[in-house]
C-alpha cells in the first residue's frame, strides 16, 4: 500500500520569541521522530509568532528570524520539515520553508494575503507567485499557507491537479465563535472538489486580543475527517496517509483529467526530494494519533468553547508578559464572577486576589454573594470600603459644585475611586488588574472612563452580557456544583452607584438590546433594517447613538479577548469623529 506518514505540530509560540519558538519546534521534531514519520509540518509563521505586526518593519527582526531557522534547519534530521518564518528577497514574504537533511530545499511564498477583520498582511508582504510541488519517490504534495486554501481556485487547486495527492496547509488562524464549523466545511469541500487529501495544521494559543484554537485537521480525498488535533491545547497529530485510495478516486472522475487538461503546466515547478528507502515498512503501523472526531460542528457547546477561549487567552496575556497574579473588583455581580472564574481556571486561585470595595449603596446581598463566590472559587478577597474617600471627593469638589443636584458626575466618582484601588494594589504588588465589562455594556459605553475600564486585561470585552450568563451556567453544570452563586444570577444587574438602581433605568432589558447590538456591530445593518426586525424608531436611535458616541471610550479600554467575528478594536474600526448617521 502506498503511503505517508505526516506529523502535524499545533504548538503555542509567542510572538517576537524567535529562539524560544525554535526550541520549542526543534523539541517537537525530536518527540516525533519516535514516529518515524516523512514529514513534520509547523504552523504558520512558527518562528516569529503570529501576528509580528510592525515588528516585520525592522530588519533586525528579519535577520534574527533566518538566524533561527537556520537552528531549526541544523536540527531537522532526516525527515522533511515544514515550518513557517519570514522570507526576505527583494521584499518580505509570509513563507513556509521545506528543510530536508540540513538544507532548505525550498520556500513556498503565501500567495493570497488576507486584509480584512484582523489580517493586514498587504501592509507588511509581498505576495507569492509560485506553484510548487514536492516528488519523493513516487509520492508528490503540495504547501500552501492558510488563506491560500480559501480559494476555490487557489494554489491547493493548481497543486492537486498537477498531480498532489496530499496538500500540508499551515495556519495561524484565530478563533471566534462557529469559526471551526466554518472551516471544517471549507476544508472538506476543497479535499472533495480536488480529490485530494489536505492537512490542516494551526497554531495554539493566546496573543494580545487573539486566540488561536488550534483543531488540526487532516481530511481524506473525500472530505471526510480522519483526524482532528486538540482544541486549546497543544497537540501532535500523526496520522498514516492512504495514498492509493486518492489514486483510485482520480481514476473515476473524468471531470479532473478535463481540468488537468486546461492546466498550465509552466505554472508549476516540480521539486525532488529524497525518501529514505524501505523507511515505511520498518515502523509500526496505526491509522492516526490524536483525537478522532466525526464531521460535524461545533465540537463543544458554544459557552464551553467560548470559557476554553477565555481561559486560553487570559492564561497566555497573564504569563507571556510576565506577570504570575491578578487582582479583580468583585461586586457581587455576574460579569466579576465569570472573569474570577476563568481567572482561576486560567492562572490557578493561589494566583487571584478579589478586591470588594463596598460604597454607601452596596447592598448587603452583594457583599454574601462576593463572599459566597469567593468560597466556590477559593480566593482571598481584600476589602477596601470607599465611603470615607468618596466623601472627601465631595468635600473637595462642594465649592465647585455648589447648588447643583447629584447626577452621573458622583456615580463615576465612585467607579474611578474603585480603578485607583486597584491600580494602587496593581502597582505595589505587582498584581494585573483584570477588567470586568461586557461587550454589551462596551458597546453603549455604560462604563466608567478611568473607572471600572481601567486596568490590564479586559477579560469579557467581547461577550455580550446574555452570552455572560450562559456560560456561567454552563459553568456550574460542567462543574456539577455551584461555582456561581445562584442569586448573582438571577438577580436583576446594577451598578449600586445611586440608591434602587438598575441597568434598565438606562438600558433595555439585555434580551432586547443584545440582538440590536448585533445586527448593528457584527452584521453592520441599517436603521431601517434594525427597525424591521422588530426594534421601536426611537429605541433604535436611541441605541445607535450610544454606540457611536461611545468610540472614544472604547479606544482607551485595555486589550480583550476577540470571540465574536466582529471583535472591537481588532475587527472594527470606526473613527471616533464622526457624524454619520443610518437616519
Amino acid at each position: 500500500m502506498k503511503t505517508i506518514r505526516l506529523a502535524l505540530c499545533q504548538i503555542n509560540t509567542t510572538v517576537g520569541d524567535l529562539n524560544g519558538n525554535a526550541r520549542r519546534i526543534i523539541k517537537c521534531i525530536e518527540d516525533a521522530g519516535a514516529y518515524n514519520p516523512d514529514i513534520v509540518a509547523f504552523p504558520e509563521l512558527a518562528v516569529t509568532g503570529y501576528p509580528p505586526e510592525d515588528l516585520l518593519l525592522k530588519p533586525q527582526f528579519i535577520r534574527d528570524n533566518i538566524s533561527a531557522l537556520g537552528e531549526i534547519q541544523e536540527a531537522a534530521g532526516d525527515c522533511v520539515v515544514i515550518t513557517g518564518f519570514v522570507d526576505r528577497r527583494d521584499d518580505i514574504y509570509n513563507a513556509a520553508a521545506i528543510i530536508h537533511k540540513g538544507e532548505i530545499v525550498d520556500i513556498y511564498h503565501k500567495m493570497h494575503l488576507p486584509n480584512y477583520g484582523v489580517f493586514d498582511e498587504f501592509r507588511y508582504f509581498q505576495a507569492g507567485m509560485r506553484y510548487p510541488v514536492y516528488r519523493m519517490d513516487d509520492v508528490l504534495f503540495g504547501v500552501s499557507i492558510c488563506e491560500d486554501i480559501w480559494y476555490p481556485e487557489g494554489p491547493g487547486t493548481v497543486q492537486a491537479l498537477a498531480g498532489a495527492e496530499f496538500i500540508i496547509n499551515i495556519n495561524a488562524s484565530p478563533y471566534n465563535i462557529g469559526k471551526s464549523g466554518f472551516r471544517e466545511r471549507m476544508i472538506s469541500t476543497r479535499a472533495n472538489d480536488n480529490s485530494v487529501i489536505i492537512a490542516y495544521v494551526n497554531t495554539v494559543g493566546g496573543q494580545d486580543e487573539l486566540v488561536f484554537d488550534g483543531q488540526s485537521l487532516v481530511l481524506d480525498h473525500n472530505g471526510d475527517i480522519i483526524a482532528r488535533g486538540k482544541a486549546f491545547e497543544e497537540d501532535m497529530v500523526i496520522v498514516d496517509l492512504d495514498l492509493e485510495a486518492v489514486f483510485m478516486k482520480r481514476l473515476h472522475n473524468p471531470r479532473r483529467r478535463q481540468q488537468a487538461m486546461s492546466l498550465r503546466r509552466e505554472l508549476v515547478e516540480e521539486i525532488a526530494l529524497a525518501r529514505e528507502p524501505g523507511s515505511p515498512e520498518s515502523r509500526t503501523s496505526f491509522p492516526r494519533f490524536g483525537a478522532p472526531a466525526p464531521a460535524g460542528c461545533p465540537v463543544f457547546p458554544i459557552e464551553e468553547e467560548a470559557y476554553k477561549a477565555l481561559s486560553l487567552g487570559t492564561r497566555d496575556y497573564v504569563g507571556k508578559n510576565g506577570f504570575k497574579k491578578v487582582c479583580i473588583g468583585l461586586s457581587g455581580g455576574v460579569d466579576s464572577a465569570l472573569v474570577a472564574a476563568v481567572a482561576v481556571d486560567a492562572i490557578g486561585k493561589e494566583n487571584v486576589t478579589g478586591v470588594f470595595m463596598p460604597s454607601p449603596y452596596t447592598s448587603a446581598e452583594s457583599r454574601e454573594d462576593v463572599q459566597a463566590l469567593s468560597e466556590t472559587l477559593g480566593i482571598k478577597v481584600l476589602e477596601s470600603p470607599i465611603s470615607t474617600i468618596f466623601e472627601g471627593y465631595l468635600k473637595t469638589l462642594e465649592p465647585n459644585f455648589e447648588n447643583m443636584p447629584p447626577d452621573i458626575t458622583e456615580e463615576n466618582i465612585q467607579a474611578r475611586i474603585r480603578g485607583n484601588i486597584l491600580m494602587a494594589l496593581s502597582n505595589k504588588f505587582g498584581w494585573l488588574v483584570l477588567t470586568t465589562g461586557n461587550k454589551s455594556e462596551m458597546s453603549v459605553g455604560y462604563a466608567t472612563l478611568y473607572g471600572d475600564m481601567a486596568g490590564g486585561f479586559a477579560v469579557i470585552k467581547d461577550v455580550p452580557k446574555t452570552l455572560v450568563y450562559r456560560i456561567c451556567r454552563w459553568k456550574n453544570r460542567m462543574e456539577g456544583r455551584t461555582v456561581i452563586p445562584e442569586r448573582i444570577l438571577s438577580k436583576e444587574p446594577t451598578a449600586e452607584l445611586r440608591p434602587n438602581q438598575k441597568d434598565t433605568d438606562t438600558l433595555p432589558p439585555y434580551d432586547v438590546l443584545d440582538p440590536i447590538l448585533r445586527a448593528y456591530i457584527e452584521d453592520d445593518k441599517g436603521f431601517d433594517e434594525i427597525i424591521g426586525l422588530g426594534c421601536d424608531e426611537a429605541r433604535a436611535k436611541s441605541i445607535i447613538n450610544m454606540v457611536d458616541h461611545s468610540e472614544y471610550k472604547r479606544r482607551q479600554s485595555p486589550p480583550g479577548i476577540k470571540i465574536t467575528p466582529r471583535a472591537f478594536g481588532r475587527d472594527r474600526r470606526f473613527p471616533i469623529t464622526n457624524r454619520y448617521r443610518s437616519w
